[in-house]
């Protein structure tokens, strides 16, 4: 089997060089170089997993761009699954609500716990939930519009995705009130969520049951994969959060986007100074295919 050692820059910041490209393919004594992106990505070519891959991991550390290695064969995936907060989007919806409570510390703490995999996901979102009691609903679509940001480069990796034929989802652990709106706005086909219960106008601190959590994010990957005909192997997975990690590790290709310590050293291909058009660039897109 052949593999390609893929090497990203941040695209508002393409300083790979020649010279860098150069070390790396002598470290792993590579062949053919191809330019995806000039300056942000290039894929160089390898017959074999290289034995020292830990040596250009380094490297990538060393010089901050983004190196990993994947196999040639079956590399475009044909299911794109996402994560929402603070992957396709920047913030953690909920600590963004728990600002307008007055509660924003003690609740991003918890988040932080929680995604580092400190914490059981469904007690912690229940209790962070339950802070949230009494407040509008109207505080929903103001969190939305003035505090949530899409990361850079999601729509374009949706939107080419789809444009190429791939089955898209955004699957998290937060609330659909924002998995619907941020899923329209990126192009996702589909999206599911946990649902935040209302009563009288105001949140009532408490979630629908079952919570969705990380079985829930593993279950949702195999179930797209059947409806659409394709194998796992055939999916791409993106998260940052421990509840992410069973997600990754059942995808042909988990990435850590951004992650928390433990999901980076778990998953199979880490993106930590791209943005999320690093996705398309792992399965060889090159500029001019993608969709904007």
């Amino acid at each position: 089997m052949s593999f390609v050692i893929s090497v990203i820059a941040d695209p508002a910041n393409p300083a790979i060089t020649q010279p860098l490209l150069d070390r790396i393919r002598e470290t792993v004594k590579g062949g053919a170089v191809q330019a995806l992106s000039e300056g942000a990505a290039y894929d160089i070519y390898a017959p074999e997993l290289p034995e020292n891959a830990r040596d250009v991991f380094a490297i990538g550390r060393e010089e901050k761009v983004d190196v990993n290695i994947v196999p040639e064969r079956g590399r475009r995936k044909k299911l794109l699954i996402a994560d929402m907060d603070s992957t396709i989007i920047q913030q953690e919806c909920i600590d963004e609500l728990a600002e307008y409570a007055g509660k924003r510390a003690e609740i991003s703490a918890i988040t932080e716990r929680a995604m580092r995999g400190e914490l059981d996901f469904e007690g912690a979102l229940k209790e962070r939930v339950a802070m949230l009691k009494g407040l509008p609903e109207s505080v929903l679509q103001q969190t939305f519009d003035k505090r949530i940001t899409m990361t850079p480069g999601a729509e374009t990796l949706v939107k080419t995705m789809n444009e190429a034929g791939a089955a898209t989802a955004l699957v998290s652990g937060g609330f659909t009130f924002f998995t619907a709106r941020v899923a329209l706005r990126a192009g996702f086909k589909t999206n599911q969520a946990n649902e935040l219960l209302l009563e009288d106008g105001v949140l009532s601190g408490r979630v629908r049951e079952p919570i969705l959590g990380r079985a829930a994010k593993e279950e949702a990957l195999v179930r797209l994969a059947e409806e659409n005909g394709i194998d796992p192997a055939d999916a791409m997975a993106v998260g940052d959060g421990a509840n992410d990690l069973s997600m990754l590790d059942r995808s042909g290709l988990g990435v850590a986007f951004r992650a928390k310590p433990a999901v980076a050293k778990a998953a199979r291909a880490r993106i930590h100074y791209g943005d999320l058009t690093a996705l398309l660039y792992l399965q060889g897109f090159k500029d001019e295919e993608f969709v904007r």
